[in-house]
């Protein structure tokens, strides 16, 4: 990664991460909620029956009320555990599922760990974002777990990324390891992106 590309990237996080943390507790609420009903009507059309989610920070568009409604649905929900190799190991969530604060200091469950082939068998991926552009980039908080795992997939899923309507931007910087996206969920709304070659 060029120096100008690094400090595009940190330069956009940090603006994101601000506004984030400037939300109110009432509108994390309303956006869990709204992030929620989304999720749901797009399991429902894609007729999915296993996903991959993640849990979701403070200040990240809420993911808990969704995976909740999902594992009381029957469906199977994978979150994803960090490893020192930079994949991600699976865990099944469950309804009174522990989670522990990672090294990286997000959220993450606690449970029997499935290896990384685990999320091969998923018909749709739920995936976190700083922001993605409207040709389907999706420009992460910069560890690139989530790019590697799409990336080394041979026959990947639907894989949408959950932000907040601002965060759907013209163009984020792109680097070569960079993934696309199929889509955002929005509280407000589920978009399918046109994914740029």
């Amino acid at each position: 990664m060029t120096d100008a590309l690094d400090q595009a990237k940190r330069a956009l996080r940090a603006e994101l991460r601000e506004r984030r943390q400037q939300l109110s507790d009432a509108q994390r609420e309303t956006a869990a909620d709204g992030v929620r009903r989304q999720l749901e009507a797009l399991v429902d059309a894609l007729g999915a029956r296993s996903v991959s989610c993640f849990l979701s920070s403070p200040t990240e568009p809420g993911t808990r009320l969704f995976i909740n409604a999902a594992i009381e649905r029957g469906i199977r929900v994978l979150l994803p555990v960090m490893r020192e190799d930079g994949l991600l190991d699976w865990t099944v969530a469950s309804a009174a599922g522990e989670e522990v604060q990672s090294p990286l200091g997000v959220p993450e469950a606690v449970g029997d760990l499935l290896g990384p082939i685990a999320v091969n068998d998923v018909d749709l991926m739920i995936v976190p974002a700083a922001a993605v552009d409207r040709g389907g980039m999706r420009m992460g908080w910069g560890r690139g777990f989530f790019d590697k795992t799409i990336g080394s997939m041979a026959n990947c899923p639907p894989v949408y990324a959950v932000i907040y309507d601002s965060e759907l931007v013209d163009s984020v910087p792109q680097d070569v390891h960079d993934q696309p996206v199929t889509g955002v969920v929005t509280p407000t709304r589920t978009l399918e992106l046109p994914i740029r070659s």
